[in-house]
């Protein structure tokens, strides 16, 4: 087969698929920026509680993710993202509600970060299993670029707003915007036309568990998703002992403010499409598995820029925007080539369930990266479980380098039975 002429844009139902996609995004980056100042700004959060925040939103995942798998490879794919959306947009909006009436605590925060991150990995799981039905297997990395390339859009609007947002109309006004965001992508996606591939009809169906098991089989036997799986898991870990003490760090220790913050996070969405625009050509970083592996290391080297901000400075923001332009756009052309990789290892019946796993291990991982950085945060002080991070990330570029993915020159064959 070869791709479509004039490419995924000629693709009605891609378009739809996207624009749902992007909106979604661009709503949840302000929201979830929003949350974090709600609580740290409007509430008044410890370190403790961001890190409770932190583990309410990650606790779904790993409690969730492997049944979440077995729902998507039984059940019709959109549908559940139908659904998703509409539940989130409904569990955001009781914030501002709250807000207005005086009646906002932590513990609703911690509830509806919860319900609405039990419902992403659902989301999640069925968004990615359903691409591969909806667009040619030679179209992955196209679509996937695609997507990632307006999500980084969506990220440098919605950073270059969202904390301006904050400091107009505070934290759960914001979140309302992201409660919206959902009712648009809820919207597009019901609009799309093609059909997918029937289920497996119930007589076929083994015991849920046996499935889940099927899925977990999967990744741990092939070694490319092992090593995949390997690398998310870590990454997973070190990236949520960053955000826990992040914005801590930067706003109670430095001083900087939302608007000035949001303003630099915006860079990194930006300099995002650079990382899309180079994962459709790993030839020139000598194939996919040298391109995986440099995009890592890159990415693992400008996570010490941020560490060395000391004050509120133009050699402060210089620091904090190098961050930016150096770990974004090389983990982007990271993030494209993986998740196009695990679709075509991996065979389209069990697609939900492998996005499934990586989501389980990636959500266990970064519940102890959460504790790990309210507790290093407290114990040995906030910049210095900065630069731990950084640790945490060489041992994913460690374990990525001397692993079968780097031999790799070019996309693998699709797997018996993808798309």
């Amino acid at each position: 087969m070869t791709s479509r002429p004039g490419g995924l844009w000629r693709h009605p139902d891609f378009v739809r698929l996207w624009a749902g996609e992007t909106t979604s995004i661009f709503g949840s980056l302000i929201g979830g920026l929003a949350l974090q100042f709600t609580a740290i700004l409007w509430l008044g959060a410890s370190p403790l509680e961001v890190s409770l925040l932190a583990g309410s939103r990650l606790v779904p995942g790993f409690v969730v993710g492997l049944a979440a798998g077995v729902w998507v490879d039984r059940l019709p794919r959109r549908p559940i993202m139908i659904a998703a959306d509409v539940g989130r947009a409904a569990a955001l909006a009781t914030i501002p509600v709250a807000a207005v009436l005086d009646v906002l605590t932590m513990n609703q925060l911690y509830l509806v970060s919860f319900a609405t991150s039990a419902l992403t990995v659902f989301f999640d799981a069925a968004y990615r299993s359903y691409l591969p039905t909806l667009v040619e297997t030679e179209e992955l990395i196209e679509g996937n670029s695609k997507l990632t390339a307006s999500a980084s859009l969506a990220e440098f609007g919605s950073f270059g707003v969202s904390g301006w947002l904050v400091q107009l109309v505070k934290g759960p006004g914001a979140i309302a915007v992201d409660a919206v965001s959902f009712v648009v992508s809820a919207v597009c996606v019901w609009r799309i036309k093609t059909p997918e591939p029937p289920p497996p009809p119930a007589h076929e169906r083994e015991p849920a568990l046996r499935e889940a098991m099927e899925g977990a089989r999967v990744v741990a036997h092939d070694s490319v998703l092992r090593t995949l799986a390997g690398v998310s898991a870590i990454e997973a870990f070190g990236n949520q002992m960053f955000s826990v003490v992040f914005l801590l760090y930067l706003t109670d220790e430095i001083g900087y403010k939302p608007g000035l913050l949001g303003m630099i996070f915006a860079v990194g969405g930006l300099t995002s499409l650079g990382g899309a625009f180079m994962a459709g050509r790993t030839s020139r970083l000598g194939g996919l598995g040298p391109a995986l592996l440099i995009a890592a290391a890159v990415r693992c080297a400008g996570g010490l820029f941020t560490p060395f901000v000391v004050d509120v400075s133009l050699v402060g923001i210089a620091l904090l925007v190098a961050a930016q332009c150096v770990t974004d756009p090389f983990w982007t052309l990271y993030e494209i080539n993986d998740i196009s990789l695990r679709q075509t290892v991996t065979p389209e019946r069990l697609q939900g369930r492998m996005f499934a796993n990586f989501h389980f291990l990636e959500f266990g991982a970064a519940l102890l990266g959460a504790a790990a950085g309210g507790v290093l945060g407290d114990a040995i002080g906030l910049r210095e479980t900065l630069f731990l991070r950084v640790a945490v990330s060489a041992v994913a570029v460690l374990w990525l380098a001397v692993s079968p993915v780097t031999r790799l020159r070019k996309m693998p064959e699709p797997a018996n039975g993808s798309a």
